[in-house]
């Protein structure tokens, strides 16, 4: 029996995942009713297993991705997020770089596609704008949060980091781009994702 649900939500992820967010998502979205499908770069492998950041030296979420980054179309999801932690990253690397060219990573393109599509939600948590920062493009004029570690980052590459007071904003949403500050906010951060989600949906339809 197929059960039916409202779309997908894809998650971009490598090693060095956030285990908070990977546990939240695998909850909060298919109680909602979206299925969660993590996506990679999948190295000509037809499946890589990652694991989250440790804590108290113990890996304790793994996961075994199957969807390869270069092989999908943003338009067969309702949103796309870039997990936190050290994963996006890992997922800028680029085998061989050219003086004076964008950032070629396949996360990178895609995420290009992404953005451009405007229809489709960008959700971003903590340190997961550094996918964003690899194209200036990306970013620039946008309003984000993000961790403060990478405040500088993010400045650099265009953007306008929202604060409250001496800290960063919690949540910031610039049209199509969700952005949280840190899994502490986790739980605000897939309300308000799956909420913008719903009301494009909602908008779309009025449209009809």
């Amino acid at each position: 029996m197929t059960t039916q649900t409202k779309g997908k939500i894809g998650v971009l992820i490598e090693e060095h995942f956030d285990p908070t967010e990977y546990k939240k998502f695998n909850e909060y979205f298919p109680q909602q009713g979206y299925e969660v499908e993590y996506i990679s770069h999948l190295w000509g492998n037809s499946a890589i297993t990652f694991g989250s950041n440790p804590e108290n030296d113990q890996i304790e979420c793994h996961v075994t991705v199957t969807t390869e980054v270069n092989d999908i179309n943003p338009a067969d999801y309702k949103g796309i997020i870039c997990i936190g932690a050290y994963a996006m990253d890992r997922l800028r690397y680029q085998v061989n770089v050219k003086k004076g060219e964008k950032n070629q990573a396949p996360a990178v393109a895609f995420i290009r596609k992404v953005m451009s599509a405007g229809d489709v939600k960008v959700g971003t948590i903590c340190h997961s704008l550094w996918l964003l920062c690899a194209d200036k493009d990306l970013l620039a004029g946008r309003k984000v949060t993000c961790a403060h570690n990478i405040v500088c980052d993010v400045e650099n590459a265009g953007a306008d980091v929202v604060f409250d007071g001496d800290v960063t904003a919690d949540l910031v949403i610039d049209d199509n781009l969700i952005t949280g500050k840190h899994p502490g906010v986790v739980d605000e951060f897939m309300e308000a994702f799956v909420a913008e989600i719903e009301k494009t949906g909602k908008a779309q339809k009025v449209g009809v």
